[in-house]
């Protein structure tokens, strides 16, 4: 049986062809960069694309992402409303490259990042 629905389809790159592919046809974007303005701009580029392929930006969804070696759960809430500030819709908490030993590490580090987050998003 042949699926009637297609997968969402999530870009991730910030080249201007990526943005603009990104605005016509696509679900979500992974910006590669942090919250700053840079990708503010990178975002609002993103919706006039749309709004040129007569969609809706809001429809396009942002992933933001937070890392484990960016610091102390003071510096992951600043970095969530950083996110939410910018519009993103969803967001990762990503413990690579953080020097941690095994899949528990990890699995711990996600629980303490739950616990000290869940009011901020």
């Amino acid at each position: 049986m042949r699926c009637k629905t297609l997968p969402p389809v999530w870009f991730g790159g910030g080249a201007d062809a990526v943005l603009e592919r990104v605005g016509r046809l696509g679900d979500g974007w992974f910006p590669l960069i942090g919250a700053n303005e840079k990708c503010r701009g990178m975002i609002d580029a993103i919706h006039a694309h749309a709004r040129a392929a007569g969609r809706d930006p809001k429809t396009i969804g942002i992933e933001g992402r937070v890392a484990l070696g960016q610091g102390s759960p003071e510096t992951w809430i600043k970095e969530i409303q950083a996110w939410k500030e910018l519009g993103a819709t969803h967001l990762t908490f990503n413990t690579m490259k953080a020097g941690l030993a095994n899949p528990s590490a990890h699995i711990e580090a996600i629980r303490r990042f739950k616990e000290a987050t869940a009011e901020s998003w």
